[in-house]
């Protein structure tokens, strides 16, 4: 074996070496090749590189190299025991070189003891034991000495600690290993229940304990040993007494997800406003927040906001509304337009005409949506209209909020950059919140939608995002809009035109039979003329054994849409819509059903129940409603078709024009329990009925709502008009008509008309119901295509002003 001068082996001739289980000499050495030689004779020729990469290579009789120094550990060691540990090492270096430090003694010749050519290694060792004797280093013998140098050698520095400083002490010190077994068996029995306490997990040990070893065999110990075992063995999150935790297990490490293209992946999420918001019975109240955000670009594509939970029907319209440009408020700057935008505008125009003179917002059609696990985003309804649009829903991992962490950091953006700002702030937690914070709420509902979308098109779409970077320009944060741009570049843009029926494919779909009486759901009946030639008829789906697919919006009952044989749906309204003049939500609807007795007929029960949904109303206008009534009514903000006017009942929808449906026999409508009526009897608005503005303050619709478009009442002198009931809102086309008090006499509880009364105030007057001026006559070509509770068909020029926005200060002075 040869050695180079720092006493290494090296490879050479005549070296025998171990390969591939056997003893060769090395016999010769040419470039890069070795050849062997074993004890047969057998001779091969190998590279020198494939010889050293072999996995049993090894030089015979050579010593294990010394390993790296371990300065990792060694700076663990307390500060005396480093020293001298640097101490001992220039010893030993003496010792077996007869230098301390060889590069810094130079030329310098050893110290006649420590000279290796007249001292052996043994004579070197007694003396450098005895110089250590003497420097106090305490009795140091020559085994002393020697058995520190064999350290030095396999170990290096680190071999030189006094290793009794080194060692780490047991966290359950001298405790019972059954013990211990135990108390970790116990911890993992409560993993994934509710919290308890630190005495009941002791008990719970001393169970254990028992039922693995016997009674009184391993004794619990005492009750402070448990506590300081329990907070040493026990997760930092799973301790007894400390907050529960809600994963099984550890979470993975946070990997974000690589996007290159807007829409690749959107979140959705929902979350309580931190405003005070007044709801429309005056109450105040968090309204709820639902925004989508795509991932690659950081823009939120649309928001929901709804005064109480929101339903799979506002996650589906939301799932449109992000295909959808966002229209430019009439009161917005002409900077917020898409022409002032940092993208490429002609371009875009080009592909997508819907964006000429849109609001600065980007347009997706999502790919992936990611959500959570709430009923919401996994209802039937939700997964249904993302199958329509064509978009996968992909569910974040239980218990690991980190799968959607940049939604949730959005909407801490949104608190703290838009919240705190506006009137009804409530602070991110109870300990915040202003002891007046409730009396300072100032905004509608629909103001707020207002306001937060002209927020997000002036404040977050423009402001620099540190996540966002181009390759070309790491070092500058980016704008939602501007990373929206750069990826258009990429990526281009794919438009996605929705109609009116698209959007009512989003709704919640049921199936029901088309009978003589119409459509009936949860105890309501729809009937409109259009349903005449269907009535009794199959529908020709065998799956669903002849029942005819039925679209209803659960914020606002007052109508449905229904698919005839053509394809195209038809709104059916309420039989008696006309006696509210607000959305009739599901969750009001099923509170009437558990406060009113049934009595009599089906039909004569659903006239109890619109005449306890009047007089409900009624009280809550007056402030006699109790505070679960008031609640209630506060929740019935209308959902809207987002940028879009639905048409009225009995309109179609094909290509989104309004198509009138004539009845099989030319009559009129169906009136209550499949009666129709003459076609003089159903209500139209009067000719001189205007665009009211600004809406009713407790309007809740949101922005496009066609809730938002209401009629004036007739003057007062003319021929039929009415005068509102007291404490009632004035006529708004929709509630029956009520004589004077000089034509009834004295004034009598308002109620709901019955089947009966109808019918008979049909054929004593043959004009409908009793108080209906003469604006009710009409022919039956005057009657098709009209809305039954009051809001008939509008013109395609006057259906733009139910897009503009009423003052929002104005309403705020009213309020």
């Amino acid at each position: 074996m040869s050695r180079a001068a720092g006493n290494r082996p090296v490879l050479a001739v005549g070296v025998h070496v171990v390969f591939e289980g056997r003893t060769w000499q090395v016999v010769g050495l040419q470039g890069q090749q070795v050849r062997l030689l074993d004890e047969q004779g057998t001779a091969v020729t190998l590279l020198a590189a494939y010889l050293f990469a072999a996995g049993d290579f090894a030089l015979a009789g050579a010593a294990a190299a010394a390993p790296v120094p371990q300065w990792g550990m060694f700076a663990t060691v307390p500060l005396r025991e480093q020293e001298r540990a640097l101490a001992w090492q220039r010893h030993i270096r003496e010792v077996e070189t007869g230098l301390p430090d060889a590069a810094a003694d130079g030329g310098r010749a050893p110290r006649a003891e420590y000279d290796p050519a007249t001292r052996t290694l043994a004579q070197r060792e007694l003396a450098k034991a005895q110089e250590l004797t003497a420097l106090g280093f305490g009795s140091v013998a020559r085994t002393t000495v020697q058995r520190m140098r064999l350290e030095y050698r396999k170990q290096g520095l680190w071999g030189l600690v006094d290793h009794r400083t080194t060692r780490t002490h047991s966290p359950t010190g001298r405790t019972d290993e059954r013990v211990v077994v135990a108390v970790l068996e116990a911890m993992r029995r409560q993993r994934g229940r509710s919290k308890g306490t630190v005495k009941g997990l002791r008990q719970l040990t001393a169970q254990v304990l028992e039922e693995r070893h016997g009674p009184g065999v391993v004794k619990v110990p005492a009750q402070a040993t448990f506590y300081r075992l329990a907070a040493v063995l026990a997760d930092p999150a799973e301790r007894p007494g400390s907050p529960a935790r809600t994963a099984s297990k550890p979470a993975r490490p946070y990997r974000p997800t690589r996007v290159l293209r807007p829409g690749e992946q959107v979140m959705l999420d929902t979350t309580r406003l931190d405003i005070f918001a007044v709801f429309d019975n005056g109450t105040t109240g968090r309204p709820e927040l639902t925004i989508a955000l795509d991932v690659a670009s950081r823009s939120i594509l649309a928001t929901v906001l709804r005064p109480a939970a929101t339903k799979a029907v506002d996650a589906a319209l939301l799932l449109a509304e992000m295909a959808t440009p966002h229209p430019v408020r009439p009161t917005w700057p002409q900077v917020l337009e898409m022409s002032r935008a940092p993208v490429p505008y002609d371009l875009l125009v080009d592909a997508d005409d819907r964006l000429r003179g849109m609001a600065a917002r980007p347009v997706a059609v999502p790919e992936t949506v990611v959500v959570d696990r709430g009923r919401v985003f996994v209802s039937e309804a939700f997964l249904a209209a993302a199958e329509t649009l064509g978009i996968s829903v992909q569910p974040a991992p239980p218990r690991q909020p980190a799968a959607k962490g940049p939604v949730e950091r959005t909407f801490g953006s949104i608190n703290s950059l838009f919240c705190q700002h506006v009137a009804g702030h409530t602070g991110s937690n109870p300990v915040r919140r202003g002891p007046r914070a409730e009396t300072e709420a100032l905004w509608t509902v629909a103001q707020l939608q207002d306001l937060l979308d002209q927020w997000i098109t002036t404040e977050w779409q423009n402001r620099p995002h540190e996540g966002l970077r181009h390759p070309s320009m790491p070092a500058v944060a980016l704008s939602p809009n501007e990373m929206w741009g750069a990826l258009l570049g990429i990526c281009g843009h794919l438009p996605l035109p929705l109609s009116r029926a698209d959007y009512v494919e989003l709704l919640p779909v049921c199936w029901k039979p088309i009978t003589e009486r119409g459509i009936r759901i949860d105890h309501r009946t729809y009937d409109h003329h259009a349903l005449n030639p269907h009535r009794g008829q199959p529908s020709g789906i065998a799956a669903q054994r002849g029942r005819w697919e039925v679209h209803h919006n659960p914020h606002d009952q007052r109508q449905v849409w229904v698919r005839l044989p053509d394809g195209q749906f038809t709104a059916v309204p309420w039989i008696h819509a006309e006696y509210i003049d607000q959305p009739l939500a599901d969750d009001l609807w099923q509170h009437l059903k558990t406060v009113v007795e049934r009595r009599g007929s089906r039909e004569q029960h659903e006239a109890d129940l619109a005449q306890a949904l009047d007089d409900l109303l009624f009280k809550v206008r007056t402030g006699q409603a109790s505070a679960r009534e008031r609640h209630l009514t506060a929740r019935q903000a209308p959902t809207s078709l987002p940028h879009d006017l639905t048409p009225g009942p009995g309109q179609g929808m094909a290509q989104g024009q309004v198509h009138p449906r004539p009845t099989a026999d030319g009559g009129g409508a169906a009136g209550p329990g499949g009666q129709h009526d003459e076609p003089g009897q159903i209500r139209r608005p009067a000719a001189g009925d205007e665009l009211a503005g600004p809406p009713h303050p407790g309007t809740g619709a949101q922005h496009g709502d066609a809730d938002l478009v209401q009629r004036s009442a007739p003057d007062a002198g003319s021929a039929g008009s009415a005068h509102a009931e007291p404490g009632r809102p004035g006529n708004v086309g929709q509630a029956p008509k009520l004589p004077t008090e000089a034509q009834a006499g004295p004034a009598q509880p308002h109620t709901v008309p019955s089947q009966s009364s109808r019918e008979a105030g049909s054929e004593a007057t043959g004009a409908g119901w009793p108080g209906e001026d003469s604006l009710d006559d009409m022919s039956a070509d005057e009657d098709d295509g009209e809305d039954l509770d009051g809001q008939g068909a509008w013109p395609e020029e006057e259906a733009g002003a139910a897009f503009a926005l009423y003052d929002a200060r104005k309403e705020a002075e009213l309020w």
